[in-house]
């Protein structure tokens, strides 16, 4: 449905930011959520590390894009670090012409942040194209900071956290090289409700998070996809166009949400539908009748969702409905309405079936 509008605190370098989205269709719903008491590290579940929240992000499959010089290349997921040029020659065991030097790395969410002390992915790349125009992995590693050993020279170096990730350049040479990346990052944490803060318990909410920005087609990129309530999303600072899903059909809220560096944004989003259940029964309350095939339209004859079988089941946007039944070559049709969070079966009595 049409996007809600939002409210946006934050307070402090390590505050709760919390969101209310409100469907426009519901003017008189009030417009903030009860504000979520503060934890005593809001950032715990981003920085992970002693006393850190569970990591909900680790069974996400997707991997945050890496810098177009970058992509295209098939990284080691290894965490031991591998050896850019060897300290010595295989064949006579004699020094090679370069020393590996010690390169110790440390992310940070912003400046002035703690140490990221787990879920940090590093890779180490040549800074020039190698043979098939691809650049060189040089070494890996995962967890908190990264110790390497590289031989004198330039790199890439490709830091993610979660969604988060960026790009920079290192020089080694003459002596020990330690640096810090500011990731300029931080995390947002969404949830989902019906309108009148009623928990949604039947049906299934999922997010997924867009760039804002849209490209040259008129499409915007996808960053996340599928995410699932209360998971905690590592995203760079950015404003990000944010998609809740509510079933598979048309219950959708749309919102714009701002992720600042160092900071949890927490968003919940208020969806105006309900879940339905057809039946084509003979009578009032009478058993329902197998090998049915459904249709369901707007008043202005738009089909929203087809279906087969006795008792199908679609999560609906609040508003009219006509629902088409066709049994045994017989078509039978009537109208419903759809109210945010009632629940509840619509019978199709099999009477007098439409002519055409």
């Amino acid at each position: 449905m049409a996007a809600g509008c939002l409210g946006l605190v934050l307070n402090g370098p390590a505050a709760l930011a919390q969101v209310s989205v409100v469907p426009t269709a519901k003017p008189d719903i009030p417009s903030a959520a009860p504000a979520a008491p503060a934890a005593e590290d809001p950032l715990g579940p981003l920085i992970g590390g002693e006393g850190a929240a569970t990591d909900l992000l680790a069974d996400q499959p997707a991997e945050p894009a890496l810098d177009p010089l970058l992509e295209g290349l098939a990284p080691d997921g290894g965490v031991a670090a591998v050896p850019y040029a060897p300290s010595s020659l295989p064949e006579t065991g004699m020094p090679g012409p370069q020393q590996n030097l010690p390169v110790y790395l440390v992310a940070r969410l912003s400046d002035g942040g703690p140490a990221l002390t787990d879920g940090v992915a590093w890779r180490v790349y040549s800074d020039r194209p190698g043979d098939k125009g691809k650049l060189e992995l040089v070494a890996t590693a995962k967890g908190g900071d990264a110790d390497f050993r590289l031989a004198p020279g330039n790199y890439l170096v490709h830091t993610g956290y979660g969604f988060a990730g960026r790009t920079t350049r290192i020089t080694v040479g003459g002596q020990p090289t330690s640096q810090t990346v500011l990731l300029n990052a931080g995390g947002m944490k969404l949830d989902a409700e019906f309108a009148g803060h009623q928990p949604i318990k039947t049906g299934k909410v999922v997010f997924d998070i867009y760039e804002r920005e849209f490209d040259s087609r008129g499409e915007r990129r996808i960053v996340a996809r599928n995410i699932a309530p209360g998971a905690i999303v590592r995203l760079n600072a950015d404003t990000y166009h944010v998609v809740s899903r509510y079933g598979s059909v048309n219950a959708t809220v749309r919102a714009d949400i701002h992720v600042e560096p160092g900071k949890l944004t927490e968003a919940t989003v208020y969806h105006n539908a309900a879940r339905v259940t057809l039946k084509l029964v003979n009578q009032p309350g009478g058993e329902a009748i197998a090998n049915t095939a459904w249709s369901i339209l707007t008043p202005g004859g738009d089909v929203v969702a087809e279906g087969n079988g006795a008792f199908p089941s679609f999560v609906l946007a609040n508003g009219e409905y006509q629902v088409f039944a066709r049994n045994n070559a017989a078509i039978y049709s009537r109208e419903f309405n759809v109210v945010t969070g009632r629940h509840g079966e619509v019978e199709v009595i099999a009477q007098e079936p439409l002519s055409n």
